[in-house]
């Protein structure tokens, strides 16, 4: 009996579902969801389209809210569900054509993979049909959820999220963060590899929260994490192999200024009339009444056309709009029998960005800067990353990089790979691929953060690394930039008779220079590294060596002006009284690990102060701070047999109002523990807590 024929549909669901139109087939499901005491679905099903609709079922159960508002939002319908609040988003999907192109991208998948896309929307339709009270009332207008859906989202995210954000567009910021390890048989005490799959983003909910899940099916198995709403793991490990991602930043969308003239835009010297149309989208009111606004749309021989904050107008062009396989690459990926195999799938390069770290129970392991980029005759990261000039043909690019052009580390003589967001030339150390031997736009050559000086020194300095020690190195919280300059601030400080200085300099001698919640002194430095490095932390401009690319996990390093220094430390510990009332307040007493009704002491830091065990932490308010960012979905994994594999979804597995599974990995962060991942079904079996099978 198939849960998506038979459930009863609940009282009071929508008349939009009710009159659900019937999707293309349903394709047959049959199998089981083993949801455990965290809140991890467990799918197993009879082949690949069960999967994918146990999974569907799991993300409606676990974070449907969040996923069904981002599928309104990818429809380019987001203020006709929610009002004039998403107004913005929609003219943004609209004019970059999301829904229209991913309609296009579905059909253009193999029936097998329409198949699987169909049957995770299918999930998501049974569980709405199950349980609509579970579910804000707001949400359940957008259903049913198509096969399309799942695509438009994913493309969004992918290309108009991560490769061109609207924010850089439109002349604002966006960031980033993760971290990652392979370690090689060589450099492990055991012999077997090990991998690290550590991202960073933000702690509130939205399209780049994880989900941690484990799939189950014939010649397949996949336990990991993806951001929800993705039918598949973007971050996933077996008994065999695994993968993870860190954001790079590859450039792979250009921004052009266009020049105006006449009308139009100049073009290899003449002027050119954009294309235009008039489109219309809906904006509820107030009264639940719909508006019908118009939207004027230009594109250029380039892109779509915008008009920046700042007055200038921009064309945004997106490599890759030719590729639409990305999410099943991840599939794929996650599926392959051997590491040729892998490379294989790997050189259809239709994911967009990201770094990606392999590792394998035979021994390989690999650090790939992926992304699809297209091909510039000059230039560097500054003319391609910024406004690009948009006047000759010569500067728009119609081809990109193929999968051997881009920077990669294949089994290195150092026995292992890393990378924190950085640019590639120090993916392992001693370095073995150099930026000189690639095109300057593709990564800057440094500087090299202290947060990825720190993971390469966890890494390279060890000559074997034990699967314990391993776990242990990713917990560090000591803080590399104390290694630089506290010393010879001390120094400085110890011939001043002021007495805010003396008071901060034996707060700072006596500090154990961590971010564990006991640490008294923390507080205090990372006031003073905000006056020395910038607010960001990542200015050398006071450093008495700057960042030497000869020395790359070495530098910077020292105090340029010792004096100077000192007066930073004396309005440090005056900030850091105010602040906290006192210089040596334990961190844990104002960095909290607060959701909920929940509320710890927490540990971690800014990772450009060189912190490897990654929070950044909101501005202060009533005296505390809670997360913004950093440490969330963890996983540790060696390939011995069976293999041990441990892990921490930080903010729990669920983002539904009510769920236990919201704050319940909270304690074991605050006490830097992890969770042992059930990844057998005998092992699931003794934690099960609720079952769901169809």
């Amino acid at each position: 009996m198939y849960l998506a024929r038979n459930l009863m549909v609940a009282a009071g669901l929508t008349a939009a579902l009710l009159a659900a139109p019937a999707q293309a087939a349903s394709p047959p499901v049959k199998g089981e969801i083993l949801f455990d005491t965290y809140g991890v679905p467990h799918v197993y099903g009879k082949d690949e389209a069960s999967v994918f609709y146990g999974f569907g079922y799991a993300t409606a159960q676990n974070h449907g809210d969040v996923v069904v508002k981002l599928y309104g939002q990818a429809r380019g319908r987001a203020a006709e569900y929610w009002g004039p609040a998403e107004i913005e988003s929609d003219k943004w999907v609209i004019a970059n054509g999301i829904y229209e192109r991913a309609k296009q991208w579905y059909a253009q998948e193999p029936a097998s993979f329409r198949a699987n896309l169909d049957a995770f929307a299918a999930g998501m339709n049974a569980y709405a049909k199950a349980h609509p009270e579970k579910l804000d009332k707001s949400v359940l207008q957008v259903f049913p959820i198509s096969g399309v859906d799942v695509m438009a989202h994913a493309h969004r995210l992918m290309n108009y999220v991560y490769v061109a954000p609207q924010a850089k567009t439109m002349g604002g910021n966006d960031a980033a963060g993760s971290n990652a390890w392979a370690v090689m048989p060589k450099k492990s005490a055991s012999g077997n590899t090990m991998l690290l799959a550590n991202p960073h983003l933000p702690w509130a909910p939205s399209q780049l929260t994880y989900f941690e899940a484990d799939l189950n099916g014939p010649g397949f198995k996949m336990y990991g994490a993806t951001q929800v709403g993705l039918p598949v793991l973007r971050f996933m490990f077996n008994d065999r192999m695994g993968f993870t991602n860190t954001v790079n930043g590859a450039p792979g969308a250009v921004n052009y200024e266009l020049k105006l003239a006449d009308g139009g835009y100049v073009y290899d010297g003449k002027v050119l009339p954009f294309t235009t149309r008039t489109t219309t989208f809906k904006v509820k009111q107030p009264d639940g009444s719909l508006k019908t606004e118009t939207l004027e749309l230009r594109t250029s021989v380039h892109g779509p056309v915008f008009t920046r904050m700042d007055g200038k107008t921009v064309a945004v062009r997106v490599a890759g709009l030719d590729r639409p396989g990305g999410v099943r690459q991840y599939w794929d990926m996650g599926k392959a029998k051997s590491f040729a195999e892998y490379q294989a799938i790997m050189k259809r390069l239709q994911v967009p960005s990201f770094n990606i770290v392999y590792g394998d129970k035979e021994g390989h392991i690999q650090y790939l800067w992926n992304g699809i980029v297209p091909k510039h005759a000059d230039g560097n990261v500054a003319k391609w990353g910024g406004l690009a000039p948009g006047d000759k043909s010569a500067d728009v690019s119609n081809e990109v990089h193929s999968y051997e052009d881009l920077p990669k580390v294949i089994d290195p003589p150092s026995g292992y790979v890393q990378n924190t967001n950085d640019p590639p030339w120090v993916a392992t150390y001693p370095q073995v691929i150099q930026a000189k031997d690639y095109p300057a736009y593709l990564a800057n050559n440094g500087p090299m953060s202290l947060r990825a000086q720190q993971s390469s020194h966890l890494m390279a300095d060890p000559a074997k690394i034990s699967f314990d020690d391993f776990v242990a190195r990713k917990l560090t919280s000591h803080v590399l930039m104390t290694d630089r300059v506290l010393d010879e601030l001390l120094a400085a400080a110890a011939s001043s008779t002021d007495p805010d200085v003396t008071e901060a300099a034996a707060v700072l001698k006596a500090w154990d220079r961590t971010v564990n919640a006991d640490a008294k002194g923390a507080l205090l430095f990372e006031a003073w590294a905000r006056k020395f490095a910038g607010p960001n932390y990542i200015s050398d401009a006071n450093y008495r060596v700057r960042w030497d690319p000869a020395k790359p996990i070495d530098t910077p390093v020292g105090l340029k002006d010792p004096a100077a220094a000192v007066a930073m430390l004396k309005a440090a510990a005056q900030e850091a009284k105010a602040s906290y009332g006192a210089l040596d307040r334990p961190f844990g007493e104002v960095s909290r690990f607060a959701l909920g009704k929940v509320d710890l002491p927490g540990n971690g830091g800014f990772g450009n102060t060189g912190v490897f065990h990654v929070i950044t932490w909101s501005p202060l308010k009533d005296g505390v701070r809670t997360p913004v960012h950093g440490e969330t979905w963890m996983s540790m994994v060696e390939f011995s047999t069976p293999i041990k594999a441990l892990g921490l979804m930080s903010y729990g597995n669920s983002t539904q109002p009510g769920s236990p599974h919201r704050s319940d990995q909270l304690e074991q962060l605050s006490k830097k523990t992890f969770r042992t991942l059930w990844t057998t079904r005998a092992e699931v079996e003794k934690h099960v807590e609720e079952r769901v099978a169809y």
